[in-house]
C-alpha cells in the first residue's frame, strides 16, 4: 500500500527534499545519463507542490506540480517517477492519478500540460492528455508537450 503525501514546498521537511531529490537525480541524471540542471529553481516557488509515494518508508513514486503565476497559464506536472525497484506495479498509473486529483483539487478550472518523454505518450493518453506541440528534444531525450483537454492551451 503506498502512502501519499501532497505537499505545498513549504511543507517539505529537509529529509523529504533530499529524499526527493535523490530519486530525481537517480532516475533523471544517472540512470537515463542525462547530465542536466534538475534543480532548476521551481521547487520551492509560489505555490508549486510536490506529490510523494511512500511504501515500507521507501520514496516509489514522485511528481512536481508548477502553479504559474498567470491564471490563464496550465498547471505542469513535471518529474513523473517511479523508483527503479517499484516498476513494473503499476505504481505509474497511481501516481498520475494522484497528480491529476491534487491539480483538481488545488487549480480547479485549471489546464494541465505535461511535458512527456515521447515513448510515453500512449500512457498519459491514457488520461485524457493529447499532443499539443510536435516532438521536440529537450536534454537529448524526445519529449512531446501534452495537455489534457483539447481545449487546452500550450505554454510560451
Amino acid at each position: 500500500m503506498i502512502e501519499w503525501q501532497d505537499l505545498h514546498h513549504s511543507q517539505l521537511t529537509p529529509s523529504s527534499l533530499y529524499t526527493l531529490l535523490a530519486l530525481r537525480n537517480e532516475v533523471f541524471v544517472v540512470e537515463q545519463d542525462c547530465p542536466y540542471q534538475d534543480i532548476d529553481g521551481e521547487d520551492l516557488l509560489g505555490d508549486n507542490r510536490h506529490l510523494l509515494g511512500w511504501r515500507d518508508q521507501q520514496l516509489v513514486a514522485y511528481a512536481r506540480l508548477l502553479k504559474r503565476q498567470d491564471d490563464h497559464m496550465p498547471v505542469a506536472i513535471g518529474r513523473v517517477i517511479v523508483a527503479p525497484q517499484a516498476r513494473g506495479q503499476k505504481i505509474g498509473y497511481q501516481l498520475l492519478t494522484q497528480a491529476i486529483l491534487s491539480c483538481e483539487r488545488h487549480w480547479p478550472e485549471q489546464a494541465i500540460h505535461i511535458s512527456a518523454q515521447a515513448h510515453l505518450q500512449a500512457f498519459y493518453g491514457h488520461f485524457g492528455f493529447v499532443p499539443v506541440t510536435g516532438l521536440y528534444d529537450e536534454d537529448g531525450i524526445a519529449h512531446i508537450g501534452m495537455a489534457r483537454g483539447e481545449d487546452a492551451p500550450t505554454p510560451a
